[in-house]
């Protein structure tokens, strides 16, 4: 499995999903009289966030990634360890077989043995596939909840009519002055309450570096 950074760009997708709307603020209703109808102009306050920023500053973004990266690289490690002993089998067999070391009955049960080994790893690494995938979806359902909720109180002072997430060139041109992002990034990294699993994370590399900067150290 190819450590890839699945999980950062499900993460994208999942803030640009948003379109970080407002739910709280409506178009007005055309103005009516008693005697006629009259179309009163609806004023837009827009406003924008930069998509990437909240990609690299917001806190709960940065854990889930930390968490997904380790899983990644324990499947990997999982993997590789398996493929490496069917390998060595394999080998051995074939090296064995060279020697006449086995009898016709023998040979013929390890190497069924050997496919079912191959087979079973094939689906292990299935498996393993499937829950990274959902656990990478949970964690950009949480990202999506996350944002959606905080703008959704964030918008009740600012009455914002649109909200836009701005990733790369999806918006032309915007005028700076509509840039909410370092707002939204503070109020953000303010509401998270790292989870359980995040500070695990933090305390096992805090527990890592100084045991890496000791080992460098001896070398020196």
């Amino acid at each position: 499995m190819k450590k890839t950074n699945v999980f950062r760009t499900l993460g994208c997708v999942a803030v640009a999903a948003l379109m970080l709307t407002s739910c709280n603020q409506t178009a007005q209703k055309p103005a009516q009289t008693a005697g006629a109808e009259t179309t009163a102009p609806i004023e837009l306050k827009l406003a924008y966030v930069e998509t990437d920023s909240i990609m690299s500053q917001y806190q709960f973004w940065k854990d889930c990634s930390k968490i997904l990266e380790q899983k990644s690289q324990n499947i990997q490690k999982t993997l590789a360890g398996k493929q490496q002993q069917l390998q060595n089998a394999a080998a051995n067999f074939q090296q064995k077989i060279q020697q006449n070391a086995y009898t016709r009955e023998e040979a013929q049960r390890i190497q069924a043995s050997l496919e079912k080994q191959n087979n079973d790893l094939q689906v292990l690494s299935q498996r393993l596939g499937n829950e990274f995938q959902a656990e990478t979806e949970k964690y950009n359902i949480a990202l999506h909840d996350s944002i959606s909720n905080f703008l959704a109180k964030y918008n009740k002072d600012k009455k914002y009519t649109l909200i836009l997430s701005k990733a790369g060139d999806n918006i032309l041109f915007a005028d700076k002055a509509l840039d909410i992002t370092d707002e939204v990034v503070a109020g953000l990294n303010k509401a998270y309450k790292p989870t359980s699993a995040a500070k695990k994370e933090k305390a096992e590399t805090a527990e890592e570096k100084p045991a890496a900067a000791a080992t460098t150290t001896k070398k020196k």
